[in-house]
């Protein structure tokens, strides 16, 4: 079996090492959603990883409701993006960017209109706004006819990220966004040809997948999926019958790689009883598999010589190690992170943990 440190082709990028940057937000752009000479800094610090998977970018400013989030839909986010990956590859990494739609997860104050969802049923808890937390409102249910614009958006915002030099895209379809939400019946109460069956909950899956691939390759496409325990509200009662149907569609449509957030019961940031589905997973999707949520050097190579993972996305120890990879290899100690500086807007607990040579 493969170690952590050993190289991996997914899709055309050719990663030298199987240890991932799992996309993390952290609100360093602008109120308008454009990155910033900060982010440069930060990603380029980070270029040692077998492949950096962008924070979460709108694809659109109905669909991102995250203060200061960069985005991916205007020509000026695209001329600012160009810094960032033109500074990963300076470095010698490799960079996708994760496409995202927040669905019923934002609120008119930041977006500006209705959120939109499979079904009219509001969030729990609170969304975070430019004006401190607000109560998520109901979304409206997003109408057929609509779809084929969120898909045009899509393809749009793919074509972006390869204009601003990204290497490929990861679509997010996990973590109780848009796409999770018509994935799982916890949420999908829809009874047209997007709710009901666990095939009829994966066709916008199936076709925003297939509509960024159509736009720039299976090959430069990724797709990122939670398939066990809640988050954010959205559930789903039978994961085990829904996600074989999805990875088995993702399969057929040849993606670069598919990675999983998956719950533990002792989760640091957010937990689940519900039996992980990477093992099912992996017996229908052949490409490469890459798992994701409290992994430690040693889980990690565990999940690798199970033969279920390809690879491993760490979130919170790149977040505070920019040479994780590196203090991996040499079993050197890991600088902690800091939660208060998760989403604040300066250098602080972003550009200014130490690396090794600086400790030394």
């Amino acid at each position: 079996m493969p170690s952590l440190f050993d190289p991996i082709q997914l899709g055309a990028i050719a990663a030298p090492n199987r240890i991932l940057m799992a996309p993390l937000t952290r609100a360093r752009a602008t109120r308008d959603h454009v990155p910033t000479p900060l982010m440069v800094d930060y990603y380029r610090q980070r270029a040692s990883a077998g492949l950096i998977i962008s924070e979460a970018t709108g694809i659109s400013r109905q669909g991102l409701g995250w203060p200061y989030a960069p985005g991916l839909w205007s020509e000026q986010q695209v001329e600012a993006w160009k810094p960032v990956t033109d500074a990963v590859h300076e470095a010698g990494g490799r960079i996708v960017a994760q496409l995202w739609h927040m669905g019923r997860l934002v609120h008119p104050a930041v977006t500006g209109e209705a959120p939109v969802s499979s079904s009219p049923i509001a969030a729990p808890g609170h969304a975070h706004t430019y004006e401190g937390n607000k109560d998520y409102p109901t979304p409206r249910a997003l109408e057929v006819a609509e779809i084929p614009h969120l898909l045009d958006t899509y393809a749009h915002a793919a074509r972006n990220a390869i204009a601003a030099g990204f290497d490929g895209v990861q679509i997010h379809a996990a973590n109780g966004y848009l796409i999770d939400e018509f994935l799982r019946d916890g949420v999908n109460q829809r009874s047209d040809d997007y709710g009901g069956s666990a095939d009829n909950r994966v066709r916008l899956l199936r076709e925003v997948t297939g509509t960024v691939v159509d736009a720039i390759g299976a090959d430069r496409t990724a797709v990122r999926l939670s398939p066990n325990g809640e988050t954010q509200g959205t559930d789903d009662g039978d994961p085990a019958s829904l996600f074989p149907v999805a990875a088995r569609a993702l399969d057929a449509l040849g993606i670069a790689f598919l990675e999983l957030r998956e719950l533990t019961p002792q989760g640091t940031y957010g937990s689940s009883d519900v039996p992980r589905q990477s093992p099912l997973i992996r017996q229908h999707f052949k490409g490469p598999l890459i798992l994701n949520s409290d992994y430690t050097k040693e889980s990690a190579q565990a999940a690798i010589d199970s033969g279920v993972a390809d690879g491993i996305a760490f979130g919170r120890p790149f977040l505070a190690n920019p040479d994780l990879v590196e203090r991996l290899r040499i079993d050197a100690p890991l600088n902690d992170w800091d939660p208060k500086t998760f989403y604040t807007q300066g250098a602080e607990g972003y550009t200014d943990y130490p690396a090794l040579e600086t400790v030394a």
